[in-house]
């Protein structure tokens, strides 16, 4: 396989969350989030912890997840 071929492979992938960025460790196509479950499709991943190494599906998942005191219950 050469650099500019995309690897294909289904199922979770396994990412390094880096400030700004992500690594894939190993390929898939989507991550779940830490708080809901749901998968996330990599190309639409755009919320992570660095610290403690989670996707997030939205923001509403990410003030869930670090601030669950100002989350109102529905």
């Amino acid at each position: 396989m050469n650099r500019f071929e995309r690897f294909s492979a289904s199922g979770e992938a396994e990412v390094r969350y880096l400030d700004g960025d992500f690594r894939v460790v190993r390929p898939g196509t989507f991550v779940r989030c830490a708080v809901t479950g749901e998968a996330i499709p990599l190309d639409e991943l755009r919320y992570w912890s660095v610290d403690l190494q989670e996707a997030y599906a939205t923001p509403e998942a990410v003030l869930a997840r670090l601030h669950p005191d100002r989350v109102k219950p529905r």
